[in-house]
C-alpha cells in the first residue's frame, strides 16, 4: 500500500480555470477532416456534409475550442482556396504530406461546423509562404461586418454576419526544417509582430498566439523564445509551445512525460517573464499549448504519400490507444490545469482519426478511444478555481525526470455551486493508494460522483468491433468525513471524485 495526502484551503487559490484548455486541433491531414468531420454521403451526414455521429461525440468530449487548419500544411496554404462555390475551388499540391488538397472544406465550413457543435474557432493564418496581405485579408473576411472587398466577399458567399473569430495563431512551427519557408527567430519575430499589429488594428478584441520552438529538444530552444519575444512582445498575447510525448516501453519512464511537460511549461513561462523584466513591463504573456499528445507510433516514411502519387485522402498515424495511454493523457491534462495561472488555452492534437480520441470508419461507425475518457471527464468537471495544493506522496526514480511522485493531483472548486472536484492519478503500477484530501473551508458534505479509469491489462484498447471495452467505472472505496475526503485508488488508475 502506498499513501498520499493533499491539503487545500478555500483562501489559497492559484487562478481561475480558463476552459480554453479543453481545446482540440483539426488539421487537413490524413482523415481528420475528410472522412472525419466532413463526409458527404455518410448515413449520418447533414446537408453540409458533416457527420452527425462525429458531432455528437465531439460534444460529449467537451471540446471548447478548435485550432484549424494546421499544422504543417499551413505553411503552404491559401485560405482563399477554401471559400466560394465548391465546384470552382482549386485543387492544390499539399507539400507537407505529398497529397492533393481539394479545398472542399475551408474557413466558412469550419465556422459553420463550430457553430453546430458549440465550439469556439481558433484560426491559424499563413505567414510563411505568403506576405502580410494574406493574414490581413483573412481577418477582414472573417471579422468585418461589410463594406470592404473581403467582408463583402464573405457576404456574397452566403455569410451575412461576420464570423467574429477572436483567437488567431500566426504561423506554425516556423523554426522547423520540415516547413515551407523556414524562418530564423528574428525573421519570424519581425513578421509575427507586424501580423499581430495588423490583426489588432482590424479588430482590437482579437488575441494573437506566436509559435514557440517546435519542441523542447530543438537546439535553439530558449534563444528562439527570447528573440521572438524581444521583437513581438508588445503585440502578442500568447506563446504556443508544442510537445509530443516520447514513447517508452517502460511504463514509469512513459509516465515521466507528465513531469517533463510540467518542467517545459515552467521553463517557457520563465522565458516570457525574463523578456518582460528586460522591458520593465507588467504585461504577462500567457501560454497556448496548441499541440500536445503522445508521439505517433508510425514509421517516419509511412507519414507521407509516395512521391508522384498525390492522393486526395491518405490515412495517416491512426494510432490505437491503450489504458496506459489514457492514464498518461489524464495526468498531462492535470498538468495543464495545475499551471492554469499561465496556461490559458491548449489543443489536443488531433481531434479525429489522426492520433485522436475519436475514430471513424468511412461510411461506417465512429467510436471512442481509451484517451477519450480522461479528456471528456476533465472537461465535464473542469470549472471554477484552481486550488493551491500541499501534496505529500511517495516517489519513484526515473531516468527521464529523476524522482517523480506516484500521485498527480488536481483540485478545482466552483464557488457558486459549492462543488469541488479532485482529479487523481495513481502512477504506482502494483499497489493501491490510500489518498486523503483535506478540503478546508470548501463546505463539502456529500459525494456526488466518482469515476475511475483502470484495467489489469494496461495494453487494453477500444476498437470498432469492441468500442466499449474500456469505459470509466466507479471508485468503490471512497468516503467523506467532515472536511476530509478519503479514497483507495487502484494501482495504475486515473480517478475523479466530485463533492459538494
Amino acid at each position: 500500500m502506498t499513501r498520499a495526502s493533499v491539503i487545500v484551503d478555500k483562501d489559497f487559490v492559484l487562478s481561475d480555470l480558463d476552459r480554453r484548455v479543453f481545446g482540440q486541433f483539426a488539421e487537413h491531414m490524413g482523415r481528420c477532416i475528410y472522412g472525419g468531420i466532413y463526409e458527404p454521403g455518410h448515413p449520418t451526414a447533414d446537408e453540409d456534409g458533416f457527420r452527425q455521429d462525429v458531432i455528437e461525440l465531439v460534444k460529449e468530449l467537451g471540446c471548447t475550442i478548435v485550432r484549424y487548419p494546421g499544422g504543417n500544411m499551413l505553411s503552404g496554404y491559401n485560405w482563399e482556396d477554401g471559400i466560394g462555390p465548391k465546384d470552382k475551388r482549386p485543387r492544390r499540391l499539399e507539400l507537407s504530406r505529398f497529397v492533393t488538397e481539394t479545398n472542399q472544406m475551408g474557413t466558412d465550413e469550419f465556422i459553420k461546423w463550430c457553430r453546430k457543435t458549440g465550439i469556439e474557432p481558433m484560426l491559424a493564418t499563413n505567414v510563411a509562404s505568403r506576405d502580410l496581405n494574406g493574414a490581413w485579408g483573412h481577418v477582414e473576411y472573417c471579422n468585418i461586418r461589410g463594406g470592404t472587398t473581403m467582408s463583402d466577399r464573405r457576404r456574397a458567399n452566403g455569410f451575412e454576419e461576420p464570423h467574429n473569430v477572436k483567437f488567431w495563431c500566426v504561423g506554425n512551427e516556423p523554426d522547423g526544417r520540415w516547413q515551407i519557408a523556414q524562418k530564423t527567430a528574428r525573421e519570424y519575430g519581425r513578421i509575427v509582430a507586424e501580423a499581430a499589429k495588423i490583426i489588432k488594428w482590424i479588430d482590437k478584441d482579437i488575441v494573437v498566439a506566436a509559435s514557440a520552438s517546435s519542441n523542447r529538444n530543438m537546439s535553439h530552444y530558449g534563444d528562439w523564445e527570447r528573440v521572438v519575444l524581444e521583437n513581438a512582445f508588445d503585440y502578442i498575447d500568447f506563446l504556443a509551445p508544442h510537445t509530443y510525448f516520447k514513447n517508452n516501453p517502460d511504463t514509469m519512464e512513459f509516465f515521466a512525460n507528465i513531469d517533463l511537460m510540467d518542467a517545459y511549461i515552467k521553463e517557457t513561462v520563465a522565458m516570457c517573464d525574463a523578456v518582460a523584466a528586460q522591458k520593465r513591463s507588467p504585461k504577462r504573456i500567457m501560454l497556448s499549448f496548441d499541440e500536445w499528445n503522445i508521439a505517433a507510433r508510425w514509421k517516419y516514411e509511412d507519414k507521407f504519400a509516395k512521391k508522384g502519387e498525390w492522393p486526395e485522402v491518405l490515412p495517416l498515424i491512426e494510432d490505437v490507444y491503450t489504458v496506459e495511454d489514457a492514464l498518461l493523457i489524464g495526468g498531462a491534462m492535470q498538468t495543464l490545469i495545475n499551471n492554469g495561472d499561465r496556461v490559458k488555452a491548449a489543443c489536443f492534437a488531433q481531434l479525429i482519426n489522426v492520433i485522436a480520441p475519436i475514430m471513424t470508419q468511412d461510411n461506417g461507425p465512429a467510436w471512442r478511444q481509451t484517451i477519450f475518457w480522461p479528456l471528456s471527464l476533465a472537461s465535464r468537471y473542469g470549472r471554477g478555481r484552481i486550488m493551491r495544493q500541499t501534496v505529500s506522496s511517495e516517489y519513484t526514480t526515473t531516468k527521464a525526470a529523476a524522482d517523480i511522485p506516484y500521485l498527480v493531483s488536481t483540485v478545482l472548486h466552483q464557488e457558486e455551486e459549492g462543488q469541488t472536484v479532485v482529479f487523481a492519478l495513481n502512477r504506482n503500477l502494483h499497489e493501491p493508494m490510500d489518498l486523503t484530501v483535506a478540503l478546508k473551508g470548501l463546505g463539502a458534505t456529500r459525494i456526488l460522483a466518482t469515476h475511475e479509469i483502470a484495467n489489469a491489462d494496461l495494453k487494453a484498447t477500444n476498437t470498432r468491433d469492441n468500442p466499449d471495452n474500456i469505459r470509466p467505472g466507479t471508485i468503490t472505496d471512497v468516503a467523506l468525513e467532515g472536511e476530509t475526503l478519503s479514497a483507495r485508488l487502484k494501482p495504475a488508475s486515473w480517478n475523479v471524485i466530485v463533492v459538494n
